[in-house]
């Protein structure tokens, strides 16, 4: 690809030129960094270290965690290196594969987040079947279709950029290699490209808000014959995961859900989804989760063992 290029690297320019700016958000960047590697790993040894694993939602939450972790991953450790350094370039195969994980552990999550509105809708709406309809064979299906799915999502979308002419200037006006701030880079008209970025964005999107809606409307609905304890149950149930739902994908949806065009505030609204959101997530999941925080005491707290080896 450098061949044909004269660009070899790019310049991230990054949330701010202001050194003192960029020093204080180096600090606060790591600090929710490893805010999210603590959070989503406690979760996923708690899960997998109690019974809770035999349960769909916390099995579907595992990957939630996962994608979590690997999502920004890709993002934050070079976003804090570039901060404390002043060094933001990035070569251009970094910048694509950069592009392409983002894409695709995003795309992941978003159908993870879809499968996880589906598995509350048949808790809920068909609690008499939800064993037979949730098995263990057939989450692992759902996950596997996420992943195929977030992986075609991705290919299109490096497929459509890495075969772009970049002739200069190098400089993304982002702190990570997204599509439509390369599309403006590129020495060529893009605007086929942006339509089909938009094509493809809008499919997964569409898919996934109307599952999403399906599920919770039919939720609602079906919450009027309840009485009050049952509906009270069932919405604190589904809360937590719709306050997750609607941290990433609506800033997702505000950036990709429109013609190819970058604005000053897309980097604000990419903070949401790289770093709030999955630092948020695992405090969502826990602080409104009985049995969660029953798991975790019996994970991680010592009196519990305590008290099991004197009662033998």
């Amino acid at each position: 690809m450098e061949n044909r290029n004269n660009v070899t690297e790019f310049v991230l320019l990054g949330l701010s030129s202001d050194r003192n700016l960029q020093i204080f958000c180096s600090g606060l960047f790591l600090s929710c960094y490893f805010a999210i590697l603590l959070g989503n790993f406690i979760i996923l040894i708690t899960v997998r270290s109690s019974s809770l694993i035999k349960q769909p939602m916390y099995f579907f939450l595992c990957q939630l965690s996962l994608m979590d972790l690997s999502y920004t991953s890709t993002v934050t450790p070079k976003l804090v290196r570039d901060l404390l350094t002043g060094k933001k370039t990035i070569s251009f195969g970094h910048c694509m594969m950069q592009l392409f994980t983002m894409h695709l552990f995003g795309g992941v999550e978003i159908l993870i987040l879809v499968g996880m509105a589906y598995d509350r809708y048949v808790a809920i709406c068909k609690p008499l079947r939800y064993v037979v309809i949730m098995n263990k064979q057939r989450c692992a299906i759902v996950v596997a279709v996420c992943w195929g799915g977030g992986f075609l999502h991705s290919i299109v979308q490096w497929l459509l950029i890495i075969f772009l002419p970049f002739c200069g200037p190098n400089k993304i006006d982002h702190y990570f290699c997204d599509v439509y701030p390369l599309l403006e880079l590129a020495c060529t008209d893009t605007d086929l490209i942006g339509f089909l970025i938009l094509a493809d964005s809008g499919t997964i999107s569409l898919f996934s808000f109307t599952v999403v809606v399906f599920s919770y409307g039919t939720i609602l609905a079906s919450l009027r014959i309840r009485s009050l304890e049952g509906r009270r149950k069932a919405l604190s149930t589904c809360a937590s995961h719709i306050t997750v739902v609607a941290l990433f994908f609506l800033p997702c949806a505000f950036i990709y859900l429109r013609p190819a065009q970058t604005f000053p505030e897309d980097k604000v609204f990419a903070l949401f989804y790289t770093i709030i959101s999955p630092m948020f997530n695992p405090l969502i999941y826990t602080l409104r989760n009985k049995e969660m925080k029953t798991a975790m005491r019996q994970v991680w707290c010592w009196k519990p063992h305590l008290e099991r080896k004197s009662a033998r």
